[in-house]
């Protein structure tokens, strides 16, 4: 994906201009979107008051992450960087034919309430903001080509930069990348054989981070970058392109040779001081070589993604249906705000029985997406985009915010105890929001805290987070540890965490259903929670057997399709009325 079609998706994703700037060079400097967000939003100010244009800001933060100077002491590095920012000021006021303030190109001063509800109403920020957007990304892309020139005629190699010089790295970074693409794309314009791109990481990079340290981390990366040059041979490119995603474009007859390069740099880099390295490989074997370069790249990246999902084979090659995947993608990332705004999310909920009463005591929220045109989209399709691209954190505000009205709806109709748990996303417990946003919600609809329950997943393992969750106790809400099983630590977290009642996954459920063995463990679970004073429920229960098993075994509460699947909130509210009397 290109800098500006980056950008574009940004702009429909309904970020204003300066995120949209800044985050679609996110990837050069190998930041996270959050991230780019946060400081882009930080230094807007001026755009905030129709003053000088976001689009300006966010360019001179991109040239001062790859020019600008840190050490005071360093005047001619000063010089420079001042120069590049009045050229890159110059350049734009003249492409733009003087307009550089934020009212000036919408035609509209959005520091005035009428006129920003006009650029609403008008969709002025998606009619106009592009021509401003389009004409920063150029002039940076010329600019950071005639750094990476600078950088040659002054005989510096981007290799020979020393490591431990921060701005002089990020410049490296991007030599490198400018680099290694120049020579791709001479590879295809030049090669009579096929052309096939490789890209691979690491799985579960970040548990190994955690587990060993950043330092060790590091380590490895440095242990695959120098295994796969060593791999490499003439006509053959590598890349690190971020963190652990790294790429290899080669010459190739037959797609054998791909996969026994692969098969060969594998077994290079299968450990590193003992600990055991899981790769993804993602290949693209070239079809049309007119293609842009960033969309081979896409491509590979596609079939990566597939591989870290695939148990039968770590190396996935590329398929069109592959392409479908990007355009639902871009879809949910172009129609998410939308479906907020037109409250195109819906509120299901599944209803948590009682075994011994078979009644009602409680329920879970679940969100669907019923689009005008589409339909309804179930979570598995737009939940994982969402949750990599930062926008679940609005999705589940907004679920909280039905849970709550739900519940007041029910204290309202005399119907005093039904409980509704939400999910609490992995974002929430990395930020001090969420507290202040959920305690907000239950005061605007009179609740207490106790009816809205809270679920963390047990995936959800470090001390940042259980720190978070002791907060939210301490502030008087009730933790449920969702998906409890699932995993490999899920005692450990017991430990660390004060849950009040233990979700236990559908697949554990299953799993432990087979065996004599398997329903030892179960009954031991049970125990365990008794003994520790923790509530329990049993997830996914399907049938009239494991309905029998549980209450054998002690566990009274439940939820899953024989009592009931997700539905919408009438039709929970009528079941409720009906338990109740009402």
């Amino acid at each position: 994906m290109t800098h500006k079609e980056k950008a574009d998706q940004l702009l429909h994703q309904q970020y204003h201009c300066s995120q949209a700037v800044f985050g679609a060079f996110a990837d050069d400097f190998d930041m996270d979107l959050k991230t780019v967000f946060k400081i882009s939003t930080c230094f807007g100010a001026g755009m905030r008051q129709g003053g000088i244009c976001g689009c300006i800001t966010a360019s001179l933060l991109v040239l001062g992450m790859a020019i600008g100077f840190y050490d005071a002491q360093d005047r001619e590095q000063e010089v420079y960087g001042n120069k590049k920012t009045e050229e890159f000021i110059r350049r734009f006021t003249e492409q733009m034919g003087g307009d550089t303030n934020c009212r000036d190109i919408l035609g509209k001063d959005i520091s005035i309430p009428a006129d920003m509800a006009a650029v609403r109403q008008e969709g002025l920020i998606l009619k106009r903001c592009p021509r401003a957007v389009n004409s920063c990304i150029e002039i940076l892309e010329d600019m950071l080509s005639d750094i990476l020139k600078d950088m040659t005629e002054s005989n510096i190699d981007p290799q020979d930069i020393p490591e431990n010089d921060e701005m002089q790295s990020i410049l490296k970074s991007i030599g490198k990348l400018k680099r290694f693409r120049r020579n791709v794309n001479n590879l295809l314009l030049s090669s009579e054989k096929e052309i096939g791109f490789i890209q691979y990481d690491i799985r579960k990079f970040k548990i190994v981070n955690d587990l060993y340290g950043e330092k060790f981390g590091d380590e490895i990366l440095d242990f695959v970058k120098k295994q796969t040059k060593e791999s490499c041979t003439e006509g053959q490119f590598y890349i690190n392109l971020r963190s652990d995603v790294f790429m290899v474009v080669m010459e190739f007859e037959y797609e054998g040779e791909l996969v026994a390069f692969i098969q060969r740099l594998d077994a290079k880099i299968a450990s590193y001081k003992n600990v055991k390295l899981q790769m993804s490989y993602g290949v693209y074997t070239v079809e049309d070589r007119r293609m842009e370069l960033r969309q081979m790249e896409d491509r590979a990246a596609m079939a990566r993604k597939a591989a870290k999902n695939n148990i039968v084979s770590n190396i996935i090659f590329y398929k069109e249906q592959f392409k479908e995947s990007l355009y639902n993608r871009k879809f949910i990332e172009e129609n998410m705000q939308t479906a907020i705004t037109e409250r195109q999310f819906m509120m299901y909920l599944q209803p948590k029985y009682s075994i011994a009463k078979n009644e009602i005591i409680g329920a879970e929220a679940l969100v669907r997406w019923r689009h005008p045109q589409r339909g309804m989209i179930y979570p598995d399709q737009f939940i994982p985009v969402i949750e990599e691209n930062g926008f679940i954190q609005k999705v589940d505000y907004y679920i909280w915010e039905e849970a709550c009205r739900f519940i007041h709806k029910c204290k309202e109709a005399g119907i005093a105890f039904c409980p509704v748990s939400v999910n609490v996303s992995r974002v929430h417990l990395r930020d001090n929001e969420c507290i202040h946003v959920l305690s907000d919600m239950l005061k605007r609809n009179g609740i207490p805290k106790g009816m809205l329950e809270l679920e963390i997943t047990e995936t959800a393992d470090d001390q940042q987070i259980s720190f978070k969750a002791l907060q939210l106790k301490e502030e008087g809400f009730t933790l449920l540890m969702d998906d409890f099983g699932s995993g490999y630590s899920s005692l450990n977290i017991l430990l660390e965490t004060p849950f009040d009642v233990i979700k236990l996954d559908k697949k554990f459920m299953e799993n432990m259903m087979v065996s004599g063995k398997g329903r030892l463990i179960l009954e031991q679970v049970v125990s365990m929670a008794n003994k520790l004073d923790l509530g329990l429920l049993a997830e996914g229960v399907e049938t009239k057997e494991q309905v029998e098993l549980l209450q054998s075994i002690g566990c009274d509460q439940v939820q899953g399709y024989y009592y009931a699947k997700p539905m919408p909130q009438e039709e929970f509210f009528e079941l409720l009325k009906q338990q109740y009397g009402k």
